[in-house]
C-alpha cells in the first residue's frame, strides 16, 4: 500500500527507480523540454544532474503542501494536477503531458497534488543544484520562462473553455489539445488522418471539464456518430479530419476562439 510517507521517501531518494539509459541528445522531448535551447556543453551538465523515476497509474508523485526536493520534465505519460478544498473535495486543475515541467525552482512547497494518470517517466533534477545551474546557464532559465508563459496562456484558454463553451465544444477542445501536443512532440502539423490516445478515463475527463460522466459519454458518442472521431478500444481515437474537430471545438484553425 502506498502511503504519503513512503512515497515522499521514495521520490526524495537519489537512487533512481528507473534509468532509461537515454542521453539528453536522444531524448524524445529534447526540443520541447526545459533543455530545448541548450548547447552541447550545457547538455553535458544536465547529464550529470539528471536521474529518472517511474510512476505507475494512480501513484502519487507529490502532495500539495509537502516539501519538494526535486523538479523535472515528463518524458512519457500523463500526470494529473489536483488541489484539495477545505472540505476534502478535490478538483483537477491541469494535466502534465510529455515535455511539461513539474515543480518550480525557488519554491520549496508543492502547490498541488500530482498523480500519474498513466505510467509516467520523469527526468528529475535535485532542486538546489538545478537552481544553481539556472543562474549559470541562461538557456535553461530562458526556456523555463517561455514554458511558464505558455502555461499562463494555456490557463487563460482553459478559463474560457470552462466558462463559455458548450459541452460538445469542451470535449472537442480537449481532444484537439491532446492532438496538437502529440503532433508538436513528433514535429508534425496536426492534420489529415491521425490517431491519438486519450490520457484520461471518461470519469476523469468529466471532472476535468466540469461535466457529468453521462454528458461526456453522450457527446463522444455524438462526435463518433457524425464522423468527427472514430473510437478504437478504450482510449484510442482516430481523427479523420483535424480541421473538422477544430470547427466543433469553437476555435479557428490557429487555436483562437471564434467571436
Amino acid at each position: 500500500m502506498i502511503t504519503r510517507e513512503n512515497a515522499l521517501t521514495q521520490i526524495n531518494q537519489k537512487t533512481p527507480s528507473h534509468d532509461s539509459g537515454e542521453r539528453c541528445g536522444d531524448c524524445p522531448i529534447r526540443y520541447r523540454a526545459v533543455c530545448a535551447h541548450c548547447e552541447t556543453d550545457e547538455l553535458a551538465l544536465l547529464e550529470d544532474l539528471k536521474f529518472y523515476r517511474t510512476f505507475d497509474p494512480g501513484q502519487p508523485i507529490v502532495w500539495e503542501g509537502d516539501r519538494m526536493e526535486f523538479v523535472g520534465s515528463v518524458v512519457t505519460g500523463v500526470a494529473a494536477l489536483t488541489q484539495t478544498l477545505e472540505d476534502g473535495r478535490t478538483q483537477m486543475v491541469g494535466l502534465l503531458l510529455p515535455s511539461d515541467f513539474l515543480g518550480r525552482p525557488n519554491r520549496e512547497i508543492a502547490a498541488y497534488n500530482a498523480t500519474a494518470a498513466t505510467k509516467v517517466v520523469l527526468c528529475c533534477f535535485r532542486r538546489k543544484p538545478f537552481e544553481q545551474m539556472m543562474r549559470s546557464t541562461p538557456h535553461v532559465a530562458h526556456r523555463l520562462l517561455e514554458m511558464t508563459l505558455d502555461e499562463l496562456d494555456a490557463a487563460r484558454e482553459w478559463m474560457l473553455l470552462l466558462g463559455r463553451k458548450t459541452a460538445r465544444e469542451k470535449i472537442a477542445s480537449f481532444i484537439a489539445i491532446i492532438a496538437r501536443r502529440e503532433a508538436a512532440l513528433h514535429k508534425r502539423d496536426p492534420g489529415g488522418r491521425m490517431q491519438i490516445d486519450l490520457p484520461l478515463t471518461r470519469e476523469a475527463m468529466a471532472d476535468y471539464l466540469g461535466l457529468t460522466l453521462e454528458t461526456v459519454s453522450r457527446q463522444i458518442s455524438a462526435l463518433k456518430r457524425e464522423g468527427v472521431i472514430e473510437l478504437v478500444g478504450k482510449r484510442a481515437i482516430i481523427l479523420p479530419d483535424f480541421s473538422r474537430l477544430v470547427e466543433e471545438s469553437g476555435d479557428d484553425s490557429d487555436g483562437g476562439y471564434f467571436s
